[in-house]
């Protein structure tokens, strides 16, 4: 893939974040063979963009790491982004409807390890024996194409969606919860909208983990100690509205919750 065809690709997706206005898929129009593989090279252009305008990552992100929507895709591994610093929340805050496009929100279980962790062949044995703790958090995905309109691999040049994240201060040693079968309800304006299971992240949320840091490997990276890392939504995502108040509770993890204005 040609160098000004990454760039003129990574340019049009991330002046859309910035401007926060829509635009058609690349696929659409401006490159429609574009590959995964060739979206994982315009997301790594939109981040060292993101960087070189001083902007820090926070820690990786993934995506479609429902079963399902894995087979409904024809694709064999979820995808991956990144949070940066600009886009965390802190719980309990407030934000903009007019910082977004259209924004949605799911509910995630955060990981932070105690150690390194480099592919290939990391299983989730392997994850859970290296996270310090686990927390609850809430994704805000905020796609740059019209009406949530995409292929898999315009979704990874858009860096998954990636538009904030609100980490919750309760943190849980992974050996005290069961993570797999943690009950999950979002909820906005006191109303449930969704609910779920930490099994709806790849069987186990440790395997989304595990996946990243195969996936990575590829790449010769590592998924790193310290880091934040969201394992993937557990429901499906819902649509804010200016006036909500959103708020997610896990079972024997801890609750998170947010405003919207």
């Amino acid at each position: 893939m040609d160098k000004n065809l990454i760039k003129k690709l990574a340019d049009y997706t991330h002046n859309a974040e910035k401007e926060k206005r829509e635009i058609t898929k690349i696929t659409a129009e401006l490159y429609p063979e574009l590959t995964i593989e060739e979206g994982y090279l315009v997301q790594e252009e939109v981040i060292n963009q993101k960087l070189a305008e001083g902007h820090k990552i926070i820690g990786p992100k993934m995506g479609i790491t429902s079963e399902a929507k894995m087979k409904q895709m024809n694709v064999d591994d979820p995808i991956y982004g990144y949070v940066f610093d600009y886009m965390v929340v802190n719980e309990g805050d407030s934000i903009s409807i007019d910082d977004y496009i259209h924004p949605k929100v799911e509910p995630e279980i955060g990981f932070v390890l105690s150690r390194d962790l480099e592919g290939p062949n990391v299983t989730p044995l392997d994850v859970l024996r290296s996270t310090e703790y686990v927390f609850p958090a809430i994704e805000i995905i905020d796609s740059r194409y019209e009406n949530f309109n995409f292929t898999l691999p315009d979704v990874v040049a858009d860096n998954t969606s990636a538009a904030g994240a609100v980490f919750g201060t309760n943190l849980k040693r992974p050996d005290t919860v069961e993570l797999d079968v943690v009950g999950v309800t979002l909820s906005i304006n006191g109303e449930i909208q969704q609910l779920g299971a930490g099994a709806a992240v790849l069987g186990h949320p440790a395997n989304s983990i595990a996946r990243l840091a195969n996936m990575l490997s590829k790449k010769g990276e590592k998924v790193k100690v310290g880091q934040p890392i969201l394992s993937g939504g557990i429901t499906t995502a819902v649509r804010l509205s200016p006036g909500d108040y959103v708020s997610a509770k896990y079972g024997g993890i801890g609750d998170i919750s947010f405003f919207v204005k």
